[in-house]
């Protein structure tokens, strides 16, 4: 599925995940889809009804998973989990699709990019926020991938 923004139309945002075992990053676009911005890190418990919560406040039109894998392309260690966490998200949210997509080295970028930003010391050592800002370069990549026209399979 292909999307093409309409600069005078309000759409429904992009919501992207970083899926973790402890925590879950959230980045949302904005009603024009243009703009990425952290939302939130929510606990991996308290995950669905957080969703839950933002989806009945704000119309989301589909949701980016980061797809966790190895250098050489195979699945990660944390894989499983998220597969796991697609089917609940499917079953839960039917009628939004779900792309997934390449979350290597996001982390990485996110952990090197808040070392750089200048934020207090304690601010950096908040692990949290890491998986925010690897929502956010999830949902960043998504948006170029669409905007240069890369072919997406929801699945």
């Amino acid at each position: 599925m292909h999307f093409k923004a309409n600069k005078y139309a309000v759409m429904g945002r992009f919501l992207a995940i970083d899926y973790g075992e402890k925590r879950v990053g959230l980045a949302v676009s904005d009603n024009m889809q243009v703009i990425a911005t952290k939302l939130s890190t929510v606990s991996t418990l308290e995950i669905f009804p957080f969703l839950n919560d933002y989806i009945s406040k704000e119309d989301v039109e589909l949701f980016v998973v980061g797809n966790p894998k190895q250098m050489d392309n195979t699945p990660s260690q944390s894989a499983k989990a998220v597969g796991i966490f697609i089917e609940n998200l499917k079953k839960s949210f039917p009628a939004i699709p779900i792309y997934v997509i390449d979350e290597r080295y996001t982390s990485k970028i996110a952990s090197q990019a808040i070392a750089k930003s200048g934020m207090n010391k304690k601010k950096k050592q908040e692990k949290g926020l890491i998986d925010t800002v690897a929502s956010v370069l999830i949902l960043q990549d998504f948006m170029k991938m669409l905007e240069n026209g890369v072919e997406i399979d929801t699945i």
